[in-house]
């Protein structure tokens, strides 16, 4: 008897098809790390605040509220943590996207971009729905939130969160090279984020010498641009909207031809290999 397989011979219906497949995925994606959805959402609540807390001990304990934008001091420390965290968070997660003999490096070109979108769009949706739900906790307990430009803010938003795939791709596509070492340099890359975001300190407080330390980053962009949009009385003048696109755009280029070159290559040989 032979079994008839359905076939999607349109573009229309293989796009049909892929978003279905998308939509499935990104739920997985969502529950996957902590099982449930709701729980996910929380998790996530509960790492801004905190971050939100400390940081604001930090700044009052030690006398470092001076060094703010001249305005609101919580959509200081707003701006600056909500970008870090989804700047990170789409690092770790297109870096384990495309995971060494796994996901990007196997399958094929439409299962590998299911993997990465399923993985990014999750961790974003619960982001956004966490963040948002803390931005209307706060107007309510605090009697508003006045941004200066609230549409401004979202393209820096989502700079932050496209240049944090664009550099967890590439650290993904590297690691078959170094098993131990890439994974060790993504680490490292996140935790100087702490400091190298600018997040505590805006540009244009900062000397030229000190300047040079931050501006290689795609997140200290983003968060100096974001925060122009913010505040009335800032205005960025070292930072720039182009470097992050730019540089994302070139980043995943360079490792979907690293990627392209992988699936052609790589052989069972590399996975015994990363294992010892």
């Amino acid at each position: 008897m032979e079994i008839k397989t359905k076939v999607n011979r349109t573009l229309f219906g293989a796009s049909l098809t892929f978003m279905e497949l998308l939509f499935h995925s990104i739920v997985r994606s969502a529950r996957k790390s902590s099982g449930n959805a709701t729980l996910g959402l929380g998790i996530e609540m509960l790492q801004s605040l905190i971050m939100l807390a400390v940081f604001f001990a930090l700044f009052t304990v030690l006398g470092m509220r001076s060094a703010a934008i001249r305005g609101d001091f919580v959509i200081f420390l707003l701006t600056g943590i909500f970008l870090f965290l989804v700047h990170n968070k789409a690092v770790k997660s297109a870096m384990s996207a495309v995971s060494p003999l796994g996901g990007i490096t196997l399958h094929r070109p439409i299962s590998s971009l299911l993997n990465l979108l399923a993985s990014v769009l999750s961790g974003l949706y619960l982001q956004v729905l966490a963040f948002a739900i803390i931005l209307l906790v706060i107007h309510l307990m605090r009697g508003g939130l006045e941004f200066y430009k609230p549409a401004g803010l979202i393209f820096p938003f989502f700079m932050a969160w496209a240049s944090g795939i664009a550099i967890g791709l590439m650290f993904g596509v590297l690691t078959p090279f170094a098993p131990k070492f890439i994974p060790m340099l993504a680490i490292l890359y996140r935790r100087a984020n702490m400091i190298a975001s600018g997040k505590m300190l805006p540009a244009n407080y900062m000397s030229a010498t000190m300047i040079t330390w931050f501006d290689w980053n795609p997140l200290f962009h983003t968060i100096d641009q974001a925060r122009g949009a913010a505040f009335v009385n800032y205005f960025p003048r070292y930072t720039n909207m182009e470097y992050p696109v730019y540089l994302s755009l070139t980043l995943v280029m360079i490792a979907m031809m690293i990627e392209f070159w992988l699936r052609k290559n790589m052989s069972e040989s590399w996975g015994k290999r990363s294992k010892l």
